[in-house]
């Protein structure tokens, strides 16, 4: 007997409330007693603990959306009639949101959905190893929540669903999520990627360490000693394992076959086709309408300052990328990467023009708002995920690319960031132990050929950061953490403090007496 979707559909009406000043209480579908349940076999509900993933944490429009529009990596400009959405994208990207904004109100839905089904599964005697599975999964979300809201709603397994859901804040928040971890680390497997396991874990606990002076104040973070030997102690243990290495190419880490190939990959979401994620989003957003074989929605594009960051020769920035089932590219076009310039029928290497007969030609520069003649091809596309052309072609019924959370060239980047916040250096691999060293390392990985940095500054890493994890839902957590989130750019002016975190969803304050509305919203 199977469980699909019985969690995590209503998953957000479990966790989310009931007005306690209202005789009214929600009819929780979605919530499963004893009997239900297989004598000791909760897999099913494991399954879709994992599974309540995919709508947050893959795709392009919910912690993707927050962490990457709302950066100088990612713009999604109005195109005419096409793509205004009621200004909701225009909204993060100007740091304009609001507690009603749809994108705001679903992530934090959506994530506390999988807080929700995570605990609930604890109430139905798993296994230590399920039990330990659904509480990192848990502490995942929970660690997103509070990175994004800094608020997090919990209840213990089997509370009475009609009692208000309490809060955890800021450095309270964390302090469970270490704790958690920490509790569960041991009883996790060692593999595989698409699971959570051991060294999944200590990448969570990097972040945490890493950011925990940001969660204490992220107008003004400090960065401890003893928080940076963490991170880097955790470091040298996944290098230890001697289980990740570079790929050949560095998109070998996000194809449609990656649970293979990405060689990099730590902690992934497990797709196949007909049952998966929204991860074909990553190519179908940004693909133009008449690119061929995929057409595409010809929406978002990274702006010419965020390009810029790339020299000509570092790979990272585009590639010719050859997958199973795709089109012969005999004009050895990039297709991986940035797309920029003149594009081409990859099966015949024709020009593509675009819906008005004009050449497209995808230029540099981009406005939140277009409205002239050739307002489709404006701005450079990113795509990070090669495309699953077999998929395509049976209909897109989502692909074989497994989303991809943690990898190995964050967890050396993390611990140089921590050297070069006052921790001591250590060699672990063949990466050298110096921040410079370790940096220069990845850059000048065969996959990546970009030129050996002369020195680094704080500046310079956070540069390689958005060079090296561009499109994996990082950069408005590093720009924060490097206070460079408010400042001004193209088409949005500085922002005010009160950005540095999304509000609470008026729908969850309106409800629940616990809740108070973060500052300033």
């Amino acid at each position: 007997m199977k469980y699909p979707k019985i969690i995590w559909a209503t998953a957000a009406l479990g966790l989310l409330q009931v007005a306690s000043s209202c005789s009214v209480k929600e009819n929780l579908a979605g919530q499963l007693t004893e009997d239900q349940i297989p004598k000791g076999d909760p897999s099913a509900l494991l399954q879709g603990v994992y599974n309540a993933q995919r709508d947050p944490i893959q795709g392009c429009v919910s912690v993707f959306a927050l962490e990457e529009v709302s950066t100088d990596a990612r713009i999604m400009p109005t195109r005419g009639p096409d793509w205004d959405d009621n200004g909701k994208w225009r909204a993060l990207f100007n740091h304009t949101w609001d507690p009603n904004n749809e994108r705001v109100r679903d992530t934090f839905n959506q994530l506390e959905g999988i807080v929700y089904s995570s605990t609930d599964l604890l109430r139905f005697s798993p296994s230590p190893q399920q039990d330990a599975e659904s509480r990192f999964i848990r502490a995942w979300s929970m660690y997103l929540l509070l990175d994004l809201y800094d608020q997090v709603l919990y209840r213990e397994p089997g509370e009475d669903l009609s009692q208000l859901s309490r809060v955890r804040k800021g450095t309270e928040a964390l302090t469970f999520i270490i704790s958690e971890i920490t509790a569960i680390q041991d009883k996790l497997p060692d593999g595989p990627a698409g699971k959570a396991n051991k060294n999944a874990a200590r990448v969570l606990l990097m972040k945490c360490y890493l950011n925990k002076g940001v969660y204490a104040n992220r107008a003004a973070p400090t960065f401890a000693a003893a928080d940076m030997n963490q991170v880097i102690a955790l470091a040298d243990q996944i290098i230890g394992s001697n289980k990740y290495a570079f790929a050949p190419s560095v998109f070998d880490n996000f194809a449609p076959n990656n649970t293979a190939i990405g060689k990099e990959n730590i902690f992934t979401q497990e797709n196949t086709f007909g049952n998966s994620g929204p991860t074909r989003d990553f190519w179908k957003f940004v693909s133009h309408y008449n690119l061929v074989p995929v057409n595409g929605y010809n929406g978002p594009a990274t702006t010419a300052g965020f390009y810029s960051l790339f020299e000509a020769t570092d790979k990272r920035r585009g590639v010719a990328y050859q997958v199973a089932g795709g089109p012969a590219n005999p004009g050895n076009r990039i297709n991986v990467g940035f797309l920029v310039g003149q594009q081409y029928d990859l099966t015949n290497d024709k020009p593509v023009q675009t819906r008005g007969g004009a050449p497209l030609i995808f230029t540099q520069e981009i406005n939140l708002f277009e409205t002239g003649s050739d307002l489709e091809a404006k701005g450079i596309r990113p795509i990070k995920y090669p495309v699953d052309y077999v998929s395509e072609a049976k209909g897109g019924n989502g692909c074989e690319n497994d989303h991809v959370s943690f990898r190995l060239a964050d967890v050396l980047l993390m611990k140089a960031e921590a050297i070069l916040r006052g921790g001591t250096g250590t060699s672990a691999g063949t990466y050298g132990n110096t921040p410079l060293a370790i940096v220069n390392a990845i850059r000048t990985d065969p996959g990546r050929g970009a030129s050996v940095l002369p020195t680094l500054t704080l500046d310079i890493l956070l540069d390689e950061r958005g060079r090296e994890l561009y499109g994996e839902s990082w950069r408005r957590q590093d720009m924060v953490r490097f206070g460079k989130f408010l400042l001004a750019r193209k088409d949005k002016p500085a922002s005010d403090p009160i950005r540095l975190i999304y509000p609470i969803p008026q729908t969850q304050v309106d409800v629940n007496a616990n809740i108070t509305q973060n500052p300033g919203y």
